[in-house]
């Protein structure tokens, strides 16, 4: 379990390689792309809004599956094609009036790293690239990218927060 010892209001998560494996399979007789995602990390989605946090979802590529997932759960905060997360970060602080310090920033890659910097509290996957790594502060997963990750820092969050 993470050591997660603020007061965290918002998740706000890279979706390939956080909530997905990393991977993208494309299918041998047509265009289609699917991703995996594990139910442990589609119950810590569950979890994380029944307990009133809120989740955005700030991912580098569009993918009609992020979007599905946002409306299982009523996600507003779902922000796709972007390549600099960190303004987009701010500005679901501002939306909220919610400091970033109050953020929990999950993510993997290059394209996380500002965003990640600026969180309260900054977490990332085993398999993350390296410089990733090197952020000041940041937590890692046991679990690995799309096998419970996310889930992992819901269930930390809620531990810690005596939910």
């Amino acid at each position: 379990m993470l050591n997660i010892n603020k007061d965290i209001k918002i998740i706000a998560t890279d979706f390939d390689g956080i909530i997905t494996d990393g991977y993208v399979y494309y299918s041998s007789v047509s265009d289609e792309q699917t991703k995996r995602i594990s139910f442990k990390d589609i119950m810590g989605m569950s979890l994380a809004v029944k307990n009133g946090y809120i989740i955005a979802i700030i991912s580098g590529e569009k993918n009609s599956i992020i979007d599905k997932l946002a409306g299982k759960f009523k996600l507003e905060d779902v922000h796709q094609g972007i390549k600099d997360k960190l303004p987009v970060l701010k500005g679901i602080s501002e939306k909220y009036s919610i400091a970033l310090s109050e953020i929990c920033y999950i993510g993997d890659d290059i394209n996380d790293i500002a965003a990640l910097e600026a969180a309260g509290v900054s977490v990332t996957v085993p398999g993350a690239n390296y410089k990733v790594h090197q952020v000041p502060g940041i937590l890692v997963t046991k679990a690995d990218s799309g096998n419970g990750a996310f889930r992992e820092v819901v269930d930390s969050l809620l531990n810690n927060s005596n939910c």
